[in-house]
């Protein structure tokens, strides 16, 4: 959808002190053959935290080495949301498509 980058704009130091680190204003989306659904132990930002209508988990994992974290809405974890469960997206401090060169189709592999 492209969005993440407004949504933390609005919300940037929320996601910095759950996750210790300042995220890339952009996620690298990742299509797994299977769908994903999240584990128990998860990071949350609460809707009302923010005072927002969207709340997000977040899983620590690693993608190239790097320290990253999958994050997903709530809508999408319930399967009504913009993207299936076999669809995740990876946050991390730098734009993963440009240091990587990463194109659409690429595979990669991310450790969770």
């Amino acid at each position: 959808m492209g969005n993440f980058s407004f949504w933390l704009e609005k919300l940037e130091s929320y996601y910095t002190q759950k996750t210790g680190m300042r995220l890339f204003p952009g996620t690298l989306n990742l299509r797994l053959d299977q769908p994903y659904s999240l584990p128990a132990d998860v990071i949350r930002l609460e809707k009302e935290e923010y005072g927002g209508t969207v709340s997000v988990s977040m899983v620590r994992c690693r993608i190239f080495d790097r320290p990253a974290f999958l994050l997903r809405t709530d809508a999408n974890e319930a399967g009504r949301g913009h993207h299936p469960k076999n669809v995740i997206e990876i946050a991390t401090d730098i734009k993963l498509r440009d240091l990587y060169h990463l194109r659409d189709g690429d595979e990669v592999e991310v450790h969770l």
